[in-house]
C-alpha cells in the first residue's frame, strides 16, 4: 500500500537533486533537506489524519486504499513548498 509513497519519495530526490544541479547549489544538501521535508510531512498525516480516516472505511478495501494515500499527497505538496522557499533564498541571496 506504500507504493505511491516510496516512488514519490524517489521522485522527490531525484527533482531536488536537478533543482540543485541546475541552480548550481549543493545536491546532497538538496536532497536531504527535500527527503526530509517530505518524510517528516508524510509521518505526520499518517499519524494525526490517516488513523481516524481509516476505521470509517475498515470493510472496503478500495476506500481504505485511497486513503491511505492521502499522506503520499501532502508530502508531495509539502516538498513543493520547501522546494519553492529553498529557490526564493537563492533569489535573494543572487540580490
Amino acid at each position: 500500500m506504500l507504493f505511491l509513497a516510496k516512488a514519490a519519495g524517489i521522485a522527490i530526490m531525484v527533482w531536488f537533486y536537478m533543482t540543485a544541479k541546475e541552480k548550481g547549489e549543493s545536491t546532497v544538501k538538496w536532497v536531504v533537506i527535500g527527503l526530509m521535508g517530505y518524510w517528516l510531512a508524510w509521518w505526520a498525516v499518517k499519524l494525526t489524519v490517516l488513523a481516524g480516516l481509516v476505521g470509517l472505511f475498515g470493510k472496503n478495501f478500495t476506500a481504505v486504499f485511497i486513503v491511505t494515500q492521502i499522506p503520499a499527497i501532502c508530502a508531495i505538496g509539502a516538498a513543493y513548498l520547501v522546494r519553492k522557499k529553498l529557490l526564493a533564498d537563492i533569489a535573494k541571496k543572487a540580490d
